[in-house]
């Protein structure tokens, strides 16, 4: 007899009120307690435990998606201040790099991302785009390249040859990085270590959320939540993977 699968999520599907396109979700992990856990227990993205660098999945830089993030990027950098940013007298005047992958990347400064703040730094370590936006009083994703503030949260449109669109949305996997992905020594979705939140990533992810896929769809999304944890509340929706292999048997 066929056992049953250890890695399943379930998936909500519903078709767009605007446009053709039908909206594809991650329940499992949207309903997960999925939490960024950067400078808690964090080990990073290379290819040994680097908690003690404090780097996040800040060590290759950030991958800029088109000429838009790079333009609010560099705008962004513009308003950046020595108190905010680590290597804002230092940094060197191409913020901006095409690596040898033909790939748009922020640039590196002592092997990581320039705009990472290091241990020691009086705002402390972390990215310098994070901490203006608190400053400001606004959310960090409009500050931040857009590959950093939807981390772990991914957004893939398959579009048919009618022009119809089917959009899904779930975690960034090891796999969506390409072959370096099996290198990482760690990686934050699925290590146990990071589902320590307390609210889904529903709730706590609002504000990327709602940049992918847009107020309405979102505001669909978390009534059709609320209403299922309703229905459910006598019972148990499937846990996230991770959380599940973390059980002993």
């Amino acid at each position: 007899m066929a056992k049953a699968p250890k890695d399943a999520h379930e998936w909500v599907s519903f078709d767009s009120t605007e446009e053709e396109r039908t909206w594809r979700f991650d329940l499992t992990y949207l309903e997960s307690n999925w939490t960024c856990i950067f400078g808690a227990g964090c080990q990073g993205v290379l290819t040994e435990d680097a908690s003690d660098l404090v780097q996040g999945c800040c060590s290759y830089g950030a991958h800029l998606l088109d000429d838009d993030d790079v333009t609010n990027t560099l705008a962004k950098a513009a308003l950046l201040t020595s108190e905010e940013w680590q290597f804002k007298d230092e940094a060197p005047a191409d913020l901006i790099a095409t690596n040898d992958a033909g790939e748009t990347t922020t640039v590196l400064v002592d092997d990581a991302c320039v705009f990472l703040n290091r241990p020691g730094f009086a705002a402390g370590p972390g990215c310098a785009f994070h901490i203006a936006a608190a400053n400001h009083g606004e959310s960090f994703v409009a500050w931040k390249p857009e590959v950093c503030w939807q981390l772990p949260l991914r957004r893939e449109d398959e579009v048919a040859d009618d022009g119809y669109i089917i959009t899904s949305v779930g975690q960034w996997e090891r796999r969506h990085w390409g072959a370096g992905g099996a290198e990482f020594h760690w990686w934050c979705s699925e290590a146990a270590e990071a589902y320590v939140g307390n609210q889904r990533v529903v709730d706590s992810m609002r504000d990327e959320l709602v940049a992918t896929v847009g107020k309405k769809t979102y505001a669909r999304l978390l009534a059709f939540m609320n209403e299922r944890a309703e229905r459910l509340a006598t019972s148990t929706p499937l846990p996230h993977p991770t959380t599940r292999r973390a059980v002993k048997p």
